[in-house]
């Protein structure tokens, strides 16, 4: 992808359900668990790199010894950073005492971190500052084991001011205003709740305090607190928690807006952001790995059972789209297909766009990502010249000679790795102003694969959010090689719409089809009809989130999507370019034709999942209208 988004955190739990000492003698190591949580994390780096937290609790650990430990980082390596750390206790604990060492159960008593029941988190940044306090997980501490809580998730809430007048209203008094910590201290109070019910049950019966504590840990409702913490919760999330005994859950929004798959067997239990993470760490096959139902939790009691259970009511289920385009790693079996799909369903667009002039036409594709929609491309291209392959093959005379019928065989797409991406540059680009001063380094080209002033040039991207880097670099520096046309064709639709659930991608005017729209709209002298449009919004906002209407589809709706696109080629091409440009975005239909079951898709369409989005859309738009430049929730 051309252009950076920041998105969707990565997050895995793992429970470990045989004794420490089992993992030793079976695996020759007793951090047979932390090093199956390193491998996901690090697997998982695609999904965050502004910092990374661990977390661990060890069981049956005797009063007086730390159970539960935490490590965050924001370093610019955050997982090798902290399993560094981690492994320098064992370190130590293998040369101060070699002979204990020997023995798991030993190491599990006297080194931090070595427990049965752990969690670890990726973050990207969509929200407050990238401090190692903003990392995951979060902990809620108590002398209580069944009242500790530690919370990690992918997630973003649009309602975070609604969920923390309700914090007030319950009487509690949080210090900072973020949803991750307005999720935990929600669960927090009904796990409070739960506790004190159970407490005073077992009291009822006359059982002794330090009896009470196991039987509260051994009948706690983790289902009950979850239903009661999420009733008012509107967005997408994968919420991991821990409690501080050794009761776990990972809960999923009732859309499946965001991602979660778990694998078990005898030994271990592993929930992870994305399937082929797992199944490469667990060396399992596709089909051993499960999709979490949405509106579920799986829950795992500190006895080793596991059950899914209902939450909240599944709705339709509007999967992330963007996980699929971009977001997901492209070796998840399922993925790789619907890239391929995206690709070919581009086909017959930018056939026309080149009037079918296989002969003086290259393709390429914008690295790295794009690799496998490109690759589908390639495959539509195929199957369109066999096509014409057997038409002429087939309008031959009688008695054509080999040379003939071999000379329509020889066509073939021009395929060429026109742009590279320099990777060493990449990594001194850490802020918007070094990226317009260094953006120029990023890209360079392959030299003489055009023919000047005689080939049009195909370049094929993920998506094309802002067009900043297209401008500022990648049209220029393709023109260098003399093309006829340029044709960037993007395999995602046209981002309208902010999304709240996870993609940093929040405010409308960093959206390039938002800003072609309201072009358009001013070269028609329609400025009334956008200023009737933003009174008319700030009257919507008035109302509950739920009556809201998303009004800034008005916006969009007087021109088609080509009509768009050709604007956004106005918008985005170069003053000093030579060849002719033209921009082809995905279709929303054949978005949904080539990824069937993640059907997402509010960022292209400005259809929501949860009523808190058209409020975010409507809050964006009145933003953009008074200069306001903060997300909108």
């Amino acid at each position: 992808m051309s252009d950076i988004i920041h998105h969707e955190c990565g997050v895995t739990l793992i429970r470990l359900l045989k004794p420490i000492e089992y993992y030793k003698n079976k695996y020759g190591s007793a951090r047979y668990g932390l090093h199956k949580l390193y491998q996901i994390m690090e697997k998982m780096i695609n999904r965050g790199q502004d910092g990374a937290g661990v977390a661990t609790i060890k069981f049956d650990a005797e009063p007086g010894t730390t159970y539960l430990d935490r490590l965050r980082s924001v370093e610019n390596k955050a997982t090798q950073d902290i399993f560094h750390k981690i492994n320098n206790h064992f370190l130590t604990a293998s040369k101060k005492h070699p002979e204990a060492y020997k023995s798991g159960e030993w190491q599990k008593k006297n080194i931090p971190f070595l427990g049965e029941l752990m969690i670890g988190h990726l973050r990207y940044g969509t929200f407050g500052k990238n401090g190692v306090q903003s990392c995951h997980p979060f902990t809620r501490k108590n002398n209580w084991m069944s009242r500790n809580l530690v919370v990690a998730g992918n997630f973003n809430l649009t309602n975070v001011d609604e969920l923390f007048t309700h914090l007030l209203e319950l009487g509690q008094h949080p210090i900072v205003k973020a949803d991750t910590i307005t999720v935990m201290e929600k669960i927090g109070h009904f796990l409070d709740k739960e506790n004190d019910k159970l407490f005073k049950k077992f009291k009822e019966q006359n059982d002794k305090n330090y009896e009470i504590s196991k039987l509260i840990q051994k009948h706690l409702d983790v289902a009950s607190i979850l239903r009661e913490s999420s009733k008012k919760w509107d967005g997408g999330y994968a919420m991991c928690g821990m409690i501080g005994h050794g009761d776990a859950f990972v809960l999923r929004d009732p859309n499946g807006i965001r991602p979660a798959y778990y694998y078990k067997d005898e030994e271990i239990i592993v929930v992870a952001s994305e399937r082929p993470v797992i199944q490469t760490v667990m060396n399992v096959a596709f089909e051993d790995v499960k999709e979490v139902t949405p509106g579920h939790a799986l829950i795992i009691k500190k006895d080793g059972s596991f059950s899914e259970e209902e939450i909240i009511a599944p709705e339709k289920k509007l999967a992330c789209s963007f996980e699929r385009i971009y977001f997901s790693r492209a070796n998840d079996a399922v993925i790789y297909q619907e890239r391929l799909a995206l690709g070919r369903h581009l086909t017959e667009n930018v056939l026309k766009a080149v009037n079918h002039d296989f002969e003086n036409t290259v393709f390429g594709f914008i690295p790295n990502t794009a690799e496998t929609a490109f690759n589908g491309l390639v495959e539509g291209l195929r199957d369109q010249l066999n096509q014409w392959k057997v038409k002429n093959i087939a309008a031959l005379p009688a008695g054509s000679g080999e040379d003939k019928i071999l000379k329509i065989l020889e066509r073939k797409a021009r395929v060429h790795k026109v742009i590279l991406k320099d990777a060493k540059q990449r990594t001194f680009i850490t802020s918007d102003e070094s990226r317009d001063v260094l953006v120029n380094l990023v890209y360079d080209i392959t030299y003489g694969t055009i023919k000047p002033g005689q080939d049009n040039l195909v370049v094929l991207d993920d998506s094309i959010v802002r067009g900043t880097t297209l401008k500022q670099s990648i049209l220029r520096i393709l023109d260098r090689l003399g093309p006829k046309k340029i044709v960037v064709v993007s395999s995602a639709p046209q981002i309208r719409y902010p999304d709240c659930y996870g993609i940093d991608m929040a405010v409308l005017n960093k959206f390039v089809a938002f800003e072609a729209a309201i072009s358009l709209l001013k070269e028609q002298g329609k400025e009334a009809y956008i200023q009737d449009i933003y009174k008319r919004t700030k009257e919507e906002l008035l109302k509950p989130k739920e009556e809201q209407v998303n009004l800034v589809k008005e916006i969009y709706a007087p021109f088609t999507a080509v009509e768009i696109s050709d604007r956004i080629a106005q918008l985005i091409r170069p003053k000093d370019l030579k060849a002719e440009l033209q921009i082809i975005y995905q279709s929303i239909e054949d978005l949904h034709a080539s990824c069937t079951e993640n059907a997402g898709d509010w960022y292209f369409s400005g259809n929501y999942p949860t009523p808190g989005g058209n409020k975010v859309s409507n809050q964006s738009f009145v933003n953009y209208m008074e200069g306001v430049t903060a997300r909108a929730y």
